[in-house]
């Protein structure tokens, strides 16, 4: 006779069992990624923490870096502003005393009325020609630099109203170097006005000759 195999009796699986068994094997299956995510977002944080840990004065250097280009644009700024002032108190200076190219212009002008009134013309031509036109070319130059001093002195005023605040406020005395340079400015510019159009001095005129 042939020995027989015992065989170990299986529990019979109940429908419900299989279902639940099933759901369950599903469940873990979705829930499989989502632990994957969480774990790699936690093993980030855990190396950002480490280099925090590493180089604690990373943050600080960098706000200190930042506020130190800060403070050097402002000082830029107000470095600026000042050498405005200056040069609006220069101009407006140039503008009653005149500048070389207001010398320049009156003798281009003298040289052509000269042309213009050497083949001949009356006196009255000639004072026009040779003295008149050179001194309203003068009288335009320092107009002109007059006005450049009034626009850079006002500038130099109304800068601080624009862009971010200042921490500094502007210095008092490149307010005062700006207002004495607008103030130049605008007495270079009547001058010129009156000089222009002959209201200071007028054009000499050519005695009429009698008749004999």
């Amino acid at each position: 006779m042939n020995p027989t195999t015992p065989t170990t009796p299986t529990a019979p699986v109940a429908e419900g069992d299989e279902e639940k068994k099933t759901t369950t094997e599903k469940a873990v299956t979705d829930t499989a990624p989502e632990q994957a995510a969480e774990q790699h977002a936690e093993e980030s944080r855990g190396a950002a923490s480490q280099s925090a840990e590493q180089d604690p004065d990373a943050g600080p250097d960098a706000a200190d870096s930042y506020d130190d280009d800060s403070a050097a644009g402002q000082e830029s700024a107000g470095l600026g502003a000042a050498a405005a002032a200056v040069v609006a108190a220069g101009l407006g200076i140039v503008s009653l005393t005149g500048a070389w190219s207001g010398r320049v212009a009156a003798e281009r002008e003298t040289l052509i009325g000269q042309i213009k009134t050497s083949s001949g013309g009356s006196a009255a031509q000639q004072i026009s020609e040779i003295y008149g036109d050179a001194w309203h070319a003068t009288a335009l130059v320092n107009g002109l630099f007059g006005l450049l001093a009034l626009l850079v002195g006002v500038f130099v005023l109304v800068r601080p109203l624009f862009g971010a605040p200042a921490a500094h406020p502007q210095a008092g005395w490149v307010r005062a170097v700006a207002r004495g340079g607008i103030a130049l400015g605008v007495l270079g510019i009547l001058i010129a006005v009156g000089m222009y159009f002959d209201l200071i001095v007028a054009l000499p005129t050519a005695a009429t000759p009698s008749a004999g």
